[in-house]
């Protein structure tokens, strides 16, 4: 039997438990895990068959926000800005993966990470120079970028310490793999730039900079410059907002994130890498045989459940949605497992289409909590057949003085109140 038709029957199995389930719902049979729920508020004058409150008077007029905001019933969707760390310039917010829904990230819960603090750029005034090994060296404005033909791709970015191995603990999805956001990224293929000047013979790295205090500074082999990589302006259809690089960044889909570089005002074309801070002092992983891993561009696949996940609880037996994301550097994900047991066995999820290259695809698997303690968690497989391993496999091979790429598998453990925490802690 291939793959292919046992996903298909997996699928069809968990579609026929949900509408039995559904149906016993519907007969009656299941409704004490629900009446709770639906008694909180048997007196509240807003529900029907009573005119609820915000029908009796005209609301809100058009055009008093300017620009768009949350309903207030949603200001407790932010991002996750750590209580215990300094934020200053050197800092990071995270993005709360377990609040959100589909594939794409809102501007606003981006999430960050900068290494001089976020400065502010005047458009007009900031210059993009391309020099070193070309033909001809050419300083743009915003306006000459803008002037190329453009496209827009959805890819992800992702903080290479999301998390770390040696503490890689917290509450919420967002606490353990927050750095990591999705967006559809509109530019300029930096391939169209890069010809606009002439590579010399020899070229083989550019060393991108930028315009921020600490003047960040990565190396990118010249293949990838040449392949998917582009020179972006806008996210999600705004121009970047200043903490994901306004006016201009660089976007290596499926790169570390830090290699991304905001705030873009220099590319210089080598013949060698530039050996900067980012790519020795930091960036770089030592290993238990004395030897450190170098230039680990692509972060690997990678899933975890955003709902139920910690922080959360389950208020009723019965039917769950299991949901949540998964990526990888390489390329598209072509299947992501869930196992409800604590990995004993696992079931191939429903990957919602489109499923893109380097993008943010969210899974889905039907679930019927019988109200007993669970262990739940996912695995993803990539195009390239790499499984995402467990935490004790990826500690095997490269031991706990590591720092970045951990991309284990993360449980989450369900009490039998309900109540769902981090499997690992």
């Amino acid at each position: 039997m291939s793959e292919q038709t046992t996903d298909k029957r997996v699928r069809a199995a968990s579609r026929r438990h949900f509408l039995q389930a559904g149906a016993a719902l519907a007969s009656g049979s299941a409704m004490a895990g629900f009446a709770g729920t639906n008694a909180l508020a048997v007196s509240d004058s807003n529900l029907p068959p009573s005119v609820p409150e915000w029908m009796k008077a005209p609301g809100d007029p058009t055009g008093s926000q300017p620009y768009g905001a949350p309903s207030v019933h949603e200001q407790g969707v932010v991002r996750n800005i750590s209580k215990t760390l300094p934020q200053y310039v050197s800092a990071a917010s995270r993005t709360p993966l377990q609040e959100l829904d589909g594939i794409i990230t809102p501007n606003g819960l981006f999430y960050e990470r900068h290494h001089g603090g976020v400065p502010t750029i005047d458009p007009a005034e900031h210059r993009l120079m391309l020099h070193g090994m070309v033909d001809r060296p050419l300083v743009f404005t915003i306006e000459d970028i803008r002037r190329f033909p453009s496209q827009s791709r959805i890819h992800f970015i992702e903080c290479s310490g999301n998390p770390v191995y040696t503490k890689p603990y917290g509450k919420t999805a967002s606490d353990l793999v927050g750095l990591v956001s999705c967006a559809e990224w509109t530019g300029v293929p930096l391939k169209t730039v890069l010809d606009e000047a002439g590579l010399q013979a020899g070229a083989r790295w550019i060393v991108a900079e930028g315009a921020d205090a600490a003047a960040l500074t990565r190396s990118i082999p010249i293949e990838k410059c040449l392949d998917d990589a582009m020179l972006v302006y806008s996210q999600n259809g705004e121009r970047l907002r200043p903490q994901q690089g306004y006016p201009l960044r660089l976007l290596l889909p499926g790169f570390e994130g830090n290699m991304n570089v905001k705030w873009l005002r220099r590319l210089k074309v080598t013949a060698e890498p530039a050996y900067s801070r980012e790519e020795t002092a930091k960036y770089t992983d030592p290993m238990p045989d004395g030897t450190s891993r170098e230039f680990t561009f692509i972060m690997e696949a990678k899933s975890i459940i955003t709902r139920p996940s910690g922080g959360q609880k389950l208020i009723a037996r019965g039917f769950h949605q299991i949901t949540g994301l998964a990526w990888s550097g390489h390329g598209t994900i072509k299947r992501v497992e869930v196992s409800v047991d604590g990995g004993a066995g696992w079931q191939a999820a429903e990957l919602q289409e489109p499923v893109l290259t380097r993008a943010l695809p969210r899974f889905r698997l039907p679930w019927h909590w019988d109200g007993r303690p669970a262990m739940i968690q996912s695995r993803a497989i990539d195009e390239t057949g790499y499984i995402q391993p467990t935490l004790a496999e990826l500690v095997a091979v490269r031991g706990l003085n590591s720092f970045y790429h951990n991309n284990a598998i993360w449980p989450w453990r369900i009490d039998a109140n309900g109540e769902v925490s981090n499997g690992q802690a």
